[in-house]
């Protein structure tokens, strides 16, 4: 087959064996003994656990990191971003839960555009999820190693011991099962959103409108105003920040093959995450800055507890939202793990990453992609303690991947209009290009704020891109759901030719 797709067996197939060729019409006992070893627990997440899941990844954004955007574009400029990067990820949650009902396989945005762009884009895609999967923990560690010091938990300081800790103790409940993966996350993560439910109504007895547009004006910035201190270019600025309201609900199809009914839990637990998130992005905002003002909480680590210290002086409630705040970093680095493992999972079983990463274990849990990328975001997490610079270059994967999955869903409607899709998009192609066209627009502006962070996501690209050019291209497994979904419409492709 032109695109190298081969059988999983231990020697390589002359090029096309088994290109096209259904489960079990090669030599079945090595396609069904290599998929075997490379299962996942099916049936284990109804839409609660999903719904849970697609918070879950999000929730520790809107405890600290987008008030970094105020010092971008003002309250006005981080207001606008926020409203438009909603858009994009609400206009592409519903491009992806059609794409994950017509295909619910693990492989998520690696599928899809597999699919519609062929294996030089389900690979690109699939690299761009794994680099905002594999460095967002790592980042996240860290903020929970500041956050055990800052509430003086057993004594501890931040640094390698609590990162380590954190990775093994969650990876193990990973490697536990699935099914209880899932519930512990759902815990953490109303407990989160519980304390931002008190956060919003306790600050917003002490709202001020007065107090949204505090920060100085730049009058040497075009259209510099009260509400955009910084210009025009501060909205602009601002996109990567207004992501971290919603960072990560993209997510949800990863967990497909172990989801009950996929084609129709899917698409609804997306639908009521982003929904959930966007209420959530809304009060948080509002009440933060209108409480204590843009300018007080625009550099604060922990803003929604500045929020509630004017003074300076800890309350009963700052204290609750605190120790919530570290529950929110919990269940997002908790998810993320996930995420990232599912994905690597995919690629592995189909070839694009060495075959032996995507072996599961007895309870289906695949080990080696929990504990692979677990070991390097561990030694990224100690090696640079610069949990800010890995979270932009995980923003800057995850935007490309935004694009090329908001331009599968378009490329498959024009080239595919008959294929059955269980659930359509609303709106259709316009929905996903509106999310293609912001999520291009959020790509260029993770350099405006930091262009060390985008090379360095570059120079991975390059490294992952060279080993796909000069040696897994040629050896894909022609077996793995995504390359046989794809080689499927090639096959029929072919045939309407003919």
């Amino acid at each position: 087959m032109a695109d190298g797709t081969e059988s999983p067996r231990i020697s390589p197939s002359p090029p096309g064996a088994a290109a096209g060729a259904p489960p079990g019409s090669g030599p079945a006992s090595g396609e069904d003994a290599y998929l075997e070893r490379r299962t996942l627990r099916r049936g284990s997440a109804g839409p609660l656990l999903l719904t849970g899941l697609g918070v879950a990844y999000v929730v520790s954004g809107d405890f600290s990191g987008w008030n970094f955007g105020l010092a971008e574009g003002g309250f006005g400029g981080l207001a606008i971003a926020a409203v438009l990067m909603g858009l994009m990820y609400t206009c592409m949650v519903f491009a992806l839960a059609e794409l994950a009902a017509i295909l619910p396989t693990a492989g998520g945005g690696y599928g899809f555009a597999r699919r519609a762009l062929g294996t030089w884009g389900g690979f690109l895609t699939g690299t761009a999820i794994l680099i905002e999967y594999v460095l967002a923990p790592a980042a996240i560690s860290i903020f929970i190693g500041d956050y055990v010091e800052s509430l003086g938990l057993f004594g501890l300081e931040s640094g390698w011991p609590v990162y380590l800790a954190c990775f093994i103790l969650f990876i193990g409940i990973h490697l536990w099962g699935v099914g209880e993966a899932l519930r512990f996350s759902l815990i953490v993560t109303a407990v989160a959103v519980a304390a931002l439910l008190i956060f919003a109504f306790g600050a917003l007895t002490d709202f001020h409108s007065g107090s949204l547009d505090d920060i100085p004006v730049d009058h040497s910035a075009l259209g510099a105003s009260s509400w955009l201190p910084f210009g025009l270019l501060g909205i602009w600025s601002a996109f990567p920040f207004g992501m971290w309201f919603f960072l990560g609900v993209e997510g949800v199809p990863l967990a497909a093959e172990e989801t009950r009914d996929p084609a129709r839990t899917l698409p609804k637990a997306m639908a009521w995450s982003v929904g959930i998130l966007l209420v959530l992005a809304l009060l948080t905002f509002l009440a933060a800055t209108g409480a204590r003002g843009a300018h007080a909480v625009q550099g604060a680590g922990n803003p929604l507890v500045e929020a509630l210290q004017p003074d300076g002086h800890a309350t009963t409630l700052s204290r609750i939202v605190n120790y919530a705040g570290l529950a929110g970093l919990v269940a997002s680095f908790f998810s993320l793990i996930y995420a990232g493992s599912r994905q690597l999972f995919a690629l592995s079983r189909a070839g694009y990453l060495p075959r032996f990463l995507s072996l599961t274990s007895r309870r289906k849990a695949p080990y080696l992609g929990l504990l692979v990328p677990g070991a390097l975001g561990f030694a990224l997490a100690a090696a640079t303690g610069d949990g800010a610079r890995m979270l932009n270059v995980a923003v800057f994967g995850a935007t490309i991947s935004y694009a090329l999955m908001s331009l599968s869903h378009i490329v498959l409607r024009r080239r595919e209009p008959g294929l059955h899709r269980p659930y359509r998009t609303p709106g259709g192609v316009l929905t996903s290009s509106v999310a293609f066209v912001l999520a291009c627009s959020a790509l260029v502006a993770t350099f405006l704020v930091d262009k060390d962070a985008a090379f360095i996501a570059l120079g991975v690209y390059a490294v992952a891109l060279a080993y796909f050019a000069l040696y897994s291209r040629h050896r894909l497994v022609a077996a793995a759901p995504e390359e046989e979904f794809a080689a499927l419409a090639e096959a029929e492709a072919e045939l309407s030719r003919d």
